[in-house]
């Protein structure tokens, strides 16, 4: 095997991995497994990142995406009173009608996308690691320290939220 057929194999298995985790995400019934299944599809997605070699992006992938979102709905989950409720039915109707609006979407941005113009711009400059943790330190400064605050609170209301005594609960 040539390493040109390794790298396809390589990129077949983690679109092949990015798929199923999405598919396993919206099909399964229980809401814990599919955000177990959603933590998959993005691991995947990070793989993805490391094989065009943007690794920058693969580890805010893991880090902001798996490691605080999807852990963050997690926690929502686990916490919520109504963790098993009754089974409804959907009806092969509804699933019909899903798959004809979300195909007819698709096509329309598959249309948009083909029909748009994309200028190609230089891409000259430094983009390591090293130098996008420099820009967020030095020039991005308020920005990076603004989402800090927001994360902050929103765990702050997220432990509001799940306690017994207070929130939504009085």
């Amino acid at each position: 095997m040539t390493s040109s057929q390794i790298s396809e194999i390589v990129f077949m298995v983690l679109a092949a991995l990015t798929l199923f985790g999405g598919l396993l995400a919206v099909a399964l019934k229980n809401v814990f497994y599919n955000a177990l299944a959603l933590i998959l599809c993005l691991f995947g997605v990070a793989g993805i990142f490391i094989y065009l070699q943007g690794e920058f992006l693969a580890v805010m992938e893991v880090i902001v995406y798996i490691g605080a979102i999807s852990i963050a709905i997690i926690f929502a989950i686990m916490l919520s009173r109504p963790m098993f409720q009754k089974h409804i039915d959907i009806g092969g109707r509804r699933i019909f009608a899903a798959l004809g609006v979300s195909g007819l979407l698709f096509l329309g941005v598959v249309r948009i996308l083909r029909r748009t113009h994309w200028n190609l711009v230089p891409q000259e400059g430094d983009y390591s690691i090293d130098a996008i943790g420099r820009t967020l330190l030095s020039q991005a400064v308020l920005p990076f320290e603004a989402i800090s605050l927001i994360l902050l609170v929103a765990i702050i209301g997220a432990f509001i939220l799940s306690d017994k005594k207070g929130g939504a609960s009085k």
